[in-house]
């Protein structure tokens, strides 16, 4: 690995902005300062460093976290780009000179992840539908019943919240309901605890900016090795043609 001691020492110097610059990104899909997501980003940040530093470091210690692994590579992939943008016009080698890092940290999680399996300890979660819901048009929420976590999503949830849709993963679907209409949610989602009846209706989400998107939704009840989900269906509402008066 050819070394760059002047990347490196930016990196560290401007961590705190590349946090800043990546969670504004992210809006309510940043992770939280104390969730192990975290430490994978500031291990692989020390990794990065110390490889840019020396040419070479030893593979990454990921034992012992708990992590969504798709997630994860998401929010990896968010803090090299909030790197390119803070380095503005050196944007593009700066991602250049982070991506083969980012190949090999990458590699190293997949491997704590199998390890993992193997042993019988935690590990990601498998995804809760078929791949089939990625080439779905409308948007797609899988959510839990209980803790109202996001399970799974497609990538047409994540260009209608604003968020690449594996960083979706583990987050609360209220953060992206504007708190008029969390209770409303909650009654639907409920309610698929109770009865496979579909539900249909009209409320609103809100992206990573806040700003408040008008939707219809349908919300199916789907149960996986005893836990029930709510699969929903979202799409922008139509706007109502205004009756005119003669």
């Amino acid at each position: 690995m050819k070394t760059n001691p002047t990347l490196a020492v930016w990196m560290i110097s401007r961590r705190h902005e590349i946090e800043l610059s990546m969670n504004e990104a992210l809006g309510p899909a940043a992770p939280s300062a104390g969730a192990d997501e975290s430490e994978v980003l500031r291990r692989f940040r020390t990794f990065a460093a110390a490889t840019l530093q020396n040419g070479d470091s030893p593979a990454p210690a990921l034992d012992g976290l708990k992590m969504n692994e798709r997630r994860v590579e998401a929010l990896l992939g968010a803090w090299v780009e909030a790197c390119s943008r803070l380095a503005g016009n050196e944007g593009r080698s700066v991602r250049a000179a982070l991506k083969p890092l980012l190949e090999q940290f990458r590699r190293a999680l997949r491997s704590s992840t199998t390890r993992r399996t193997k042993s019988g300890t935690p590990r990601a979660r498998r995804r809760a539908v078929a791949a089939a819901i990625d080439r779905v048009y409308d948007s797609f929420l899988a959510v839990d019943t209980v803790s109202g976590s996001i399970l799974d999503a497609n990538p047409a949830a994540g260009a209608l919240l604003g968020v690449e849709r594996n960083a979706l993963l583990g987050i609360d679907v209220m953060s992206f309901i504007p708190g008029e209409e969390q209770p409303h949610w909650w009654t639907h989602i409920d309610a698929m605890t109770e009865d496979s009846d579909v539900r249909l209706f009209e409320t609103s989400l809100k992206d990573r900016s806040g700003d408040v998107i008008a939707v219809e939704c349908s919300m199916t009840r789907f149960e996986s090795r005893g836990r029930v989900l709510g699969l929903i269906v979202a799409r922008a509402a139509q706007k109502k043609a205004v009756p005119v008066v003669a």
